[in-house]
């Protein structure tokens, strides 16, 4: 028994050596090898250079400074002479840093496993560092290094569309190995959306170093992959008159192509983007967040709002998708609507009504009940589902982070959200665009090319991207060749003839326009009320909001323009002289032929379709 046990031990014993002479002899030469390698090489990564945003003549929307960030060198002790002569030597030579922060960042880094410099400027312009240069790259423990920092010509102007970018988290550091090496990544607008092309491919230096880290050759070098630009469809120019059109007013204004190309797309106030490159101030972004404007919000993707009257082109066409034949019948409007034995009146906005009303009239004089008897007789189930085909209540699929969807609701809709049943009064609000329908901008100005050319197009923002074009996408949609164009007679009735609601603004330009207004409440009238107070007798905030949405030639669809003044009352008075000034820009600056046709030419022509 005791030989067994002596035995084992022997076995055991040696079994323990030859496991450790592997893991000294072979397993642990892999690291030490690796170790020894580090020790006489260095890799060093390479930033690339951000690409740049251009408009559509070559405008730079968001381009580079060229200048020099400062690190210190680790390990110097806290409260050292060397430290302090380090740090009074930058303030001597730039009189604006601040010691105090400069400080608290290298403590903050100053550690014993951090070999590497510690950078307390990020960047200093580069003709205020040339004179200094000289100088400072002569004190020890002071590193200088090129750097780039994001600026923004065009400030608040494009500030949605290009958006803006920020110091990166950890989160965003650890996904991504080119935003970990610089620092900074696209936070909004096209700097998020196309973060990884704009922000090209890390390069690396190999070099051979000698025991005190000094580089003595170079044994590898890749190049970083950069400026990979994107190039826009937007027209600055275009961008920058509709913002100062807008004066006191806030709102949304979009100019778009029939193929989808969008020329400005303009949310009314707007921010500099410039403050957040470096880190926004506390101050500064409480002010931002505390604007009861909003200037923040991009509000063409991310506003939504009951699209009002502007909803009635696509109700008629989803009307007639579900009961193919009901815009054959006139409705008869005497004003208002009840439903069964209630007394509840569901009014049209003329308190007189309209009398017999077919589509064209429908449209041109904005009938409500025309569309509520329409509606009663189709329901909210296919109401919906045929808007959304139409592109409202969905995401456009438009190249800009974070769309919203807004709401077309249905039955099942609000079962889900409030858990309550629909009611058919409901369904008779939701026809004139009130009631839960919410829509973004940019949902009712794609939809609006769809009504012009029966083709859905995605919007799109960018128009090359790293020289690669962006291909429109274009859905067919197949309507009533009569009713869209009943539809299309209508909408140049409401901007060309004296009972449109749009005439005052858009019938003296030197293109035709066709197109339709709305207005949105955003407060509920009483049953009670006998006579409406007029727009501008209500409070700021309990004022409808005003829209217009309209193409043009209209024998020729070409451009959409979209505008939602905020508050604004009436469309046709509020909006419409919006629209009409982007009309004449664009015609006066090439965009549109030279000679249009007559409008007595026009007034019944067939829209051609594309």
């Amino acid at each position: 028994m005791k030989y067994r046990i002596v035995i084992a031990i022997f076995f055991i014993f040696w079994g323990v050596m030859v496991g450790r002479l592997y893991h000294v002899s072979i397993k642990s030469n892999f690291y030490y090898e690796k170790l020894a390698k580090e020790n006489i090489e260095r890799k060093q990564f390479l930033k690339p250079v951000r690409g740049e945003i251009t408009d559509s003549h070559g405008k730079l929307l968001a381009m580079n400074q060229i200048g020099f960030s400062l690190s210190i060198a680790p390990h110097l002790k806290e409260n050292s002479v060397q430290l302090d002569t380090i740090i009074d030597t930058l303030i001597d030579t730039f009189p604006d840093l601040n010691k105090t922060v400069m400080l608290k960042v290298y403590k903050k880094d100053n550690s014993a496993y951090n070999h590497q410099p510690i950078k307390v400027v990020d960047f200093i312009h580069y003709s205020d560092m040339m004179g200094a240069y000289p100088a400072l790259s002569l004190v020890e423990g002071i590193k200088i290094e090129a750097e780039t920092k994001r600026y923004y010509p065009y400030g608040k102007y494009a500030a949605h569309i290009v958006g803006y970018t920020g110091k990166s988290n950890q989160k965003e550091n650890e996904s991504d190995s080119v935003v970990d090496e610089v620092g900074k990544i696209g936070k909004g607008g096209l700097e998020n959306q196309y973060n990884a092309v704009l922000e090209g491919e890390l390069g690396y230096e190999v070099t051979k170093v000698t025991a005190t880290n000094k580089a003595i050759d170079i044994l590898e070098n890749r190049p970083p992959k950069d400026n990979k630009n994107v190039a826009l469809n937007i027209d600055i120019d275009l961008q920058q008159m509709i913002y100062e059109r807008f004066g006191e007013a806030t709102g949304v204004a979009i100019v778009m192509k029939t193929n989808g190309e969008v020329l400005a797309a303009v949310s009314y106030p707007s921010y500099d983007p410039n403050v957040f490159v470096g880190g926004i101030s506390a101050k500064d972004w409480k002010t931002l967040q505390e604007d009861l404007n909003h200037p923040f919000t991009n509000k063409f993707i991310h506003g939504t709002y009951p699209p009002g009257s502007t909803i009635k082109m696509g109700m008629a066409l989803a009307y007639d998708k579900a009961i193919p034949g009901i815009l054959g019948a006139a409705e008869h409007c005497s004003g208002h609507i009840t439903l069964g034995s209630s007394k509840h009146k569901f009014r049209c906005w003329s308190r007189y009504g309209h009398g017999s009303t077919g589509l064209r009239k429908a449209i041109r004089e904005s009938c409500d009940v025309y569309f509520y008897n329409k509606s009663l007789k189709v329901g909210i189930d296919d109401m919906a589902k045929n808007l959304r085909a139409f592109g409202l209540g969905v995401k456009t699929g438009v190249d800009l982070p974070l769309e919203h969807a807004g709401v077309m609701p249905d039955k099942e809709w609000k079962r889900k959200r409030f858990k309550q049943p629909w009611y058919l009064g409901e369904t008779v609000i939701s026809a004139i665009g009130q009631g839960y329908d919410l829509v973004t901008p940019l949902q009712l100005a794609r939809y609006t090319g769809l009504i012009a050319s029966s083709y859905l197009a995605t919007p799109h923002i960018a128009k090359e991207v790293d020289l690669k074009k962006v291909k429109p996408e274009l859905k067919p949609i197949q309507f009533d060749a009569f009713n869209v164009n009943e539809i299309r007679k209508g909408m140049y009735d409401v901007c060309n003839t004296p009972r449109g609601t749009a005439f005052a603004a858009m019938s003296k330009l030197p293109i035709i326009v066709a197109g339709k207004t709305g207005t949105s409440q955003v407060t509920a009238i009483s049953q009670s009320t006998q006579k409406r107070l007029k727009e501008e007798q209500l409070a700021y905030f309990h004022r409808s909001h005003a829209w217009i949405t309209s193409y043009a030639p209209y024998d020729n669809p070409q451009y959409i323009v979209t505008v939602l003044v905020e508050h604004g009352g009436h469309g046709g008075s509020a909006s419409g002289p919006i629209a009409a000034d982007i009309y004449k820009w664009l015609y006066e600056n090439g965009y549109f032929a030279p000679k249009p046709e007559t409008k007595q030419q026009s007034s019944g022509a067939t829209v051609n379709k594309k």
